[in-house]
């Protein structure tokens, strides 16, 4: 009976020696976090390994990332991949097909991207550009004629639009003296000249007798303005000016003709016609929705295979320029001490468990021995 007690003290003994010895071991990888010292000394084996040699755990780490884990290859594997593919391009089709069906205006999206105001600042934009484009024309061509100014083939298409012009001029007045309006202004124009002449005029009117002045000048004014002569004439005239502009200095002709006014205007109605802010205040839908189809069908799966082969060409660059073992580095040596011994725990705990538990079995089969043996000798 002693026999049996001695052995199973000693198994006892081992075990105990066995567990709590592999036990303090991996407590000893962790702790202490810091350095102790006791009177000046440093205590041996403090801090724990993996406090002290955190620098070297970090640079293997970030190694093992880059060399092993996040390897261009194995990446590239994986973009080369056709389900790949096929998510990279169901996913994009679901956003752009939010982005299509959107209530959302132009400006309200440039807004979510950080672009605030959009259409003011793109109205302003343009006003600005047209201001500095009329003043950079009008300085370049301040000190030339409008002849050498204004381009051969645009000059004599003015040349010979003048008898058009002539025949617009004379039409419109023809048709102005035929309207309710025009005779209204011919009535008054000459009953004001007869008023003027006082005496000489009512002698005129008394000589017509039940006829008015009107009904014989308006027939007169008519004819004049329809006679071949007249559009001679006028022609001429319209020729002279001509020929007087075109000599005119453009700085001259500015101030003469209020150019700056007509730049302004011209300003104003090229805005208004554009109708930026209308544009960019309408819904998106209204610009993307009828090609539809076309994004769907034919710009996704070019856009998103382009996308593929450029990366998976670029990727060796990518990851140079993105320093992933740098990366890892300082991030783990950012890690306080408590929270990578919960990482390496949090991975490990079960295999550390049976590791103290190997120990107290191999401790214990060890007393075991050696009662066997220490009862042998005796």
């Amino acid at each position: 009976m002693t026999v049996f007690l001695t052995i199973a003290l000693m198994i006892v003994i081992g075990a105990a020696i066995g567990g709590v010895t592999n036990h303090l071991a991996i407590k000893m990888l962790f702790k202490p976090h810091e350095a102790k010292y006791i009177f000046g000394k440093k205590v041996p084996f403090t801090p724990g390994l993996i406090p002290k040699r955190r620098d070297e755990l970090a640079d293997q780490m970030g190694k093992m990332v880059v060399g092993h884990l996040l390897t261009p290859d194995g990446i590239k594997r994986k973009i080369a991949n056709e389900e790949f593919h096929q998510t990279v391009t169901s996913w994009t089709a679901k956003e752009a097909e939010k982005l299509i069906s959107s209530s959302k205006t132009v400006t309200e999206l440039a807004a979510d991207f950080g672009i605030g105001e959009l259409d003011d600042k793109a109205e302003r934009w343009l006003k600005d550009m047209l201001s500095q484009k009329i003043a950079e024309k009008t300085a370049h061509y301040k000190g030339l004629s409008i002849k050498e100014a204004l381009p051969e083939t645009l000059l004599e298409k003015i040349q010979q639009s003048i008898p058009q012009a002539a025949d617009f001029i004379l039409k419109k007045g023809s048709d102005y003296f035929q309207s309710e309006e025009g005779k209204q202004r011919l009535r008054r124009m000459i009953d004001d000249f007869l008023a003027e002449r006082g005496m000489l005029g009512g002698m005129v009117q008394m000589f017509l007798g039940n006829t008015s002045v009107f009904d014989k000048v308006q027939p007169e004014v008519l004819k004049f303005l329809r006679n071949g002569e007249t559009k001679r004439l006028i022609t001429s005239v319209l020729e002279k000016e001509w020929a007087n502009i075109q000599n005119l200095n453009v700085g001259e002709a500015a101030e003469k003709f209020r150019l700056e006014d007509l730049a302004e205007a011209a300003q104003q109605a090229i805005l208004k016609e554009i109708g930026i802010k209308e544009r960019l205040n309408a819904p998106v839908s209204q610009y993307l929705m009828p090609y539809s189809d076309w994004i769907h069908e034919d710009l996704i799966p070019k856009m998103t295979a382009k996308a593929v082969e450029y990366l998976h060409n670029n990727l060796d660059h990518m990851l140079g320029q993105m320093h992933l073992q740098e990366i890892v580095r300082e991030q783990v040596q950012s890690f306080s001490v408590s929270r990578l011994e919960e990482m390496v725990l949090g991975i490990s705990r079960r295999e550390f468990t049976m590791i103290t538990y190997l120990g107290a079995l191999l401790g214990g089969l060890i007393g075991a021995l050696q009662g066997i043996i220490v009862m042998l000798i005796n």
